[in-house]
């Protein structure tokens, strides 16, 4: 136990706990324990208080309440404020404003006369932001900070039997705010649980474990150290193992791995005390610059986690925790970054049973001194090292015995300096079973695996080759180029988006140096509030009065705030999908590779279905039973139609595409141990076009005629004399004309990394957003109307020449003909381009929309493999994706048919084929929403947005990708749209 005499610290103080006992492991036992969250006395102050207490040295009787474990400013006292980078006060280290919220909490706590019979009474907090001092019975006995460490703190020699007075004194900014600056929402107090334990004599105080697999002998060996007055025995009765302190065995076992998740329940036994664990026998090696698992290369397709939910905030819930776990494993991720602190110990717990490999990341973050040229950094300033070992020294001391954990994180975006190096050898004396890593220092002097964030596809290609730009240190170069590389941040999903995470995860595949990445990041950390006139939305940056702030920033994640999975994340998981099933371009006939990716798993527990579909039609369909089993790694490739698909294929009807579907799913006659799976559950897709659909047939039958009001009438299609569209079936058409603008994602506002220009202003500065027609001509050229047009924007040069060639295709249909030839000098890339159509209706979100096409989700140029071909139906609102922040969503990709069930009809458009800049594509790019792109644009929060009585349908050639800029790399090349030629062919049908 710590010295409670030490000398006293200050909430300006960077030094480590004073009156704390030694960390140690997180452990159920059965020594009595009692529970303090609830309800406890609660006052703010503006300012940081000295003394025992504020003005009150009682009960705080008179007080209000607030809920522990909890933030005060969730709970009516203060506001949440976000920042990314960024401090909110002076950088002026290790002081602080002396206008610094401070909570004073009171709660009285019974203590049973048998609990002072020997032993000790200790009080532990899980978490507390940012500095705390605690006094018990008027007695100052402790400080602590690191917010989200446990501190243990003996009140033995001052409790009495029966009632004692607790008091608590938070300050909301202290020296520690200095190294807790990571990116999410500056919140203060109690905030994880409190409890009150009784050590007995001859208890347990701590327990280490070393369990190891060897995969050659395929056996486990098995140590634990405890600290005990007593004798202890170890067991883990399913192996017959029953050891005292510091024995070994080795024997046969199964190991632990994310895949499977093999425990073995452990007891740890005192006469006085008994602790259960889970231990799983599993070894972390790197070898030969590859990251392995039980000695198989390992490929970590992971997340960035925060710890929130939109009312509690860092307070997560055993419930959340277990709902986050699931929610990854249904979605294919198989490892977690705890960002960028340890996460709540149950958390970890949950990862050992469910099966994630976790980075176990320090409580430090310094990012704010990068803005100064990292001044006065504590990364690199002796005074803080005790500080900063000390907190590394007890999230090992707390979380080591879990097999969950694969490597140790120094931290995040702490800049360099020699403080890395005290942290690093403090965590090699406690464990050095895994390996080390921190981002920081691009040299990886301290580490043992080489880490970036947000590398771009070409970089990481490099990296994986071992072609890297060169250190100037030829040592370290040559050091860093045989370590694994880890993407601890990549793909920023921030708002629509992020693309481009197939074109890392074949990098990943192909380079065995590359050991994956983990996606930025888990949830959108959207605060539930209200507008004061009582509607309820998520909040971001600004929406709650900060003097400074990073806004939508911290709306940048996988989850919506309510934990709804955004079109990102079920793209996460296609692209992470353990059983690949992708198009083999180079097999000269359709075809399918079918990879098991697992390290571990055969394919014993996946089922393969086929089927044939032709316009979501299943023409036929069946199972693969007799292709055998794939060994972890292994693929085979699939040329055949199975022969009751090939002889569906004869007999199918001309006209429509034929695609082959092949998906991998959970056998229902199979026990696998995935409790977070059900039944049929997917572990894979992926089809491949057999059979092109046939072109639409020739428009024949009509004739363009001449209306009394000076007009044109082309089948189904009304046009004024100008040759401007009115009307189509019986719809009224409010607005036609080529567009190229989408509102901008938050990825197009920003700047791909290295660029001087977003995506957005590139837009912006060829009036893309304030476009404006004018129609040149129109004449009847034959049997077709031909309107000639110029679309551009104001005060810009940038335009497009257009021609209309509508052609009637009998009495009920319309074929367009659309021709787009772009003029001027553009500054970059366009948004979309195609047809706008406005389509007036009384309740545009009731729209039924059914088509043929990608889906069922959202699909961009480079979002697109979780998308697959078939028949699908959505209401317009549906369609929408309510991101926290709106913008640009809900584009279908692909699409050769779509009817619309309007008030005054069914409408049916089809595609006869696309073309931009010569590559030509079979489908358009559908997207329909009840608001135009400039409300979608304006809007800060989706209550903003307003249906009309317009139907807003958007017929594209194509769209520009969603890419990473928002933080980190653009749109890639084969995803970025740019000023190029363009045609469409459509027909319009007036279904009866």
């Amino acid at each position: 136990m710590a010295d409670a005499s030490a000398a006293p610290s200050t909430h300006e103080t960077p030094t480590p706990p004073t009156g704390v006992r030694s960390p140690r492991s997180h452990l159920a036992s059965d020594a009595p324990r009692a529970d303090l969250n609830g309800e406890w006395r609660f006052r703010l102050f503006d300012e940081a208080v000295t003394g025992v207490a504020a003005d009150d040295p009682g009960t705080g009787d008179g007080w209000g309440s607030i809920a522990v474990p909890g933030h005060w400013q969730l709970q009516g006292h203060g506001s949440p404020a976000y920042t990314n980078v960024v401090f909110p006060f002076p950088v002026d280290p290790p002081r602080v404003p002396r206008d610094n919220p401070t909570g004073e909490y009171r709660r009285t706590f019974a203590v049973p006369s048998e609990w002072l019979d020997g032993g000790r009474v200790v009080l532990r907090f899980e978490g507390v932001d940012s500095w705390f001092a605690v006094a018990v019975n008027g007695t100052p006995l402790a400080t602590s900070s690191g917010s989200r460490l446990p501190t243990e703190i003996d009140v033995t020699d001052v409790v009495v039997a029966g009632e004692n007075l607790l008091a608590v004194r938070v300050h909301q900014w202290s020296a520690a705010s200095y190294v807790e600056d990571q990116d999410q929402w500056w919140l203060s107090g109690i905030f994880r649980d409190v409890a009150l334990l009784r050590r007995p004599a001859g208890g347990i105080t701590d327990v280490r474990v070393a369990a190891e697999y060897d995969p050659t002998s395929g056996q486990g060996t098995f140590r634990a150290e405890v600290t005990t007055l007593g004798e202890a025995r170890v067991r883990i009765p399913e192996l017959g193992i029953d050891l005292a302190s510091g024995q070994e065995a080795t024997l046969a076992v199964e190991p632990w791995s994310a895949e499977v998740p093999r425990l073995y329940d452990t007891e740890v036994s005192t006469d006085a005390e008994t602790v259960r664990l889970r231990v799983g026998f599993r070894t972390v090696t790197i070898d030969d610059g590859v990251f392995r698992v039980n000695g198989a290369a390992v490929k970590l397709r992971g997340v960035n986690r925060h710890e929130f939910e939109p009312t509690r905030g860092r307070a997560v819930t055993p419930e959340t925790m277990l709902e986050d776990v699931v929610l990854a494993k249904r979605h294919h991720v198989n490892a977690v970054r705890t960002s960028h602190y340890p996460p709540h110990p149950h958390f970890l717990d949950l990862c050992d049973e469910y099966g994630l490999y976790v980075i176990d990341e320090n409580d430090l973050e310094t990012h704010g001194f990068g803005v100064i040229d990292w001044r006065g950094n504590p990364t690199d300033d002796a005074a803080w090292e005790p500080l900063l070992v000390d907190r590394v020294r007890r999230m090992i001391g707390r979380d080591a015995h879990h097999p969950s954990i694969v490597m140790w994180s120094l931290g995040n975006e702490a800049g360099e300096g020699r403080n890395l190096a005290a942290m690093a050898a403090a965590i090699r004396e406690l464990d050095d079973s895994r390996p080390i890593h921190y981002e920081g220092d691009r040299s990886s002097a301290d580490v043992d695996v080489y880490s970036r964030m947000y590398a771009s596809v070409g970089e990481t290609e490099r990296i994986g080759r071992g072609e890297e730009d060169q250190l100037t240190d030829g040592e370290l170069d040559a050091r860093r180029r045989g370590l694994p590389f880890v993407q601890c941040e990549y793909a920023h999903a921030m708002g629509n988006g992020p693309g481009g995470l197939a074109d890392y995860d074949e990098l990943f595949d192909t380079y065995p140096r590359l050991m994956g990445g983990f996606v930025w990041e888990w949830i959108d950390h959207g605060i539930a509030t209200r507008t004061p006139d009582g509607v309820e939305f998520f909040g971001y940056g600004g929406d709650f009065g900060e003097e400074i702030h990073d806004g939508t920033f911290i709306a940048d994640g996988m989850l919506l705030p309510d934990r709804t999975p955004s079109p990102g994340m079920v793209e996460m998981a296609a692209v992470y999908a353990p059983v690949r099933i992708d198009v083999e371009p180079d097999a000269g006939v359709p075809a399918l590779l079918v990879r098991n990716r697992y390290a571990f798993r055969s394919t014993e527990h996946a089922q393969l279905t086929w089927a044939l579909e032709a316009d979501g039609e299943v023409l036929a369909s069946g199972d693969y039973d007799d292709l055998g089993v794939l060994e972890a790694g292994e693929a085979f490739l699939l040329t055949e139609l199975p022969a009751e698909a090939s002889a569906a294929l004869e007999t199918a009807p001309a006209g429509p595409a034929v695609w082959w579907t092949v998906r991998a799913r959970l056998r229902p006659d199979v026990a696998i141990d995935a409790p977070w799976a059900e039944e049929g559950f997917g572990l894979g897709a992926g089809q491949v076009l057999v059979r092109a659909a046939a072109p639409l047939p020739a428009a024949v039958g009509g004739e363009v005629r001449a209306s009394d009001d000076g007009g044109y009438a082309v089948g189904p299609a009304a046009f004024d004399g100008a040759g401007r569209l009115v009307r189509l079936g019986g719809a009224e058409v409010t607005l036609a004309r080529v567009d190229a603008w989408r509102a901008p994602t938050d990825n197009d506002r920003a700047a791909s990394w290295g660029e001087a220009m977003s995506d957005a202003e590139a837009w912006r500065r060829s009036g893309l957003d304030r476009v404006h027609e004018r129609l040149d001509s129109v004449e009847v050229d034959g049997d077709a109307l031909v309107v000639t047009a110029r679309t551009a924007g104001a005060a810009t040069d940038c335009g497009f020449a257009v021609t209309y060639r509508w052609t009637p295709a009998g009495d009920d249909a319309v074929d367009l003909e659309l021709d787009i030839v772009p003029e001027g000098e553009w500054p970059g890339s366009l948004a979309r381009i195609g047809m706008l159509l406005g389509l007036a209706e009384g309740a545009p979100s009731d729209v039924l929309v059914d088509w043929v096409g990608l889906g069922p989700g959202e699909s961009y140029a480079d979002s697109k493999v979780a998308a697959l071909t078939g028949r699908w139906q959505h209401t317009v609102a549906d369609l929408q994706t309510r991101y926290t922040h709106p913008q640009e969503n809900g584009a279908r990709r692909g699409v050769t048919r779509a009817d619309l069930v309007l008030g005054a009809g069914r409408l049916r458009v089809e595609s006869d084929g696309v073309s931009v800049g010569g590559r030509a594509s079979t489908g358009l790019e559908l997207s329909a929403r009840p608001w135009t792109d400039a409300a979608l644009a304006a809007a800060a929060h989706p209550h903003d947005l307003v249906a009309g009585d317009v139907l807003w349908l958007h017929l594209d050639a194509a769209q520009h990708g969603l890419g990473s800029a928002a933080c980190g790399p653009g749109v890639l090349p084969n995803a970025v749209l740019r000023p190029a030629p363009a045609q469409l062919r459509l027909r319009f049908t007036a279904v009866r």
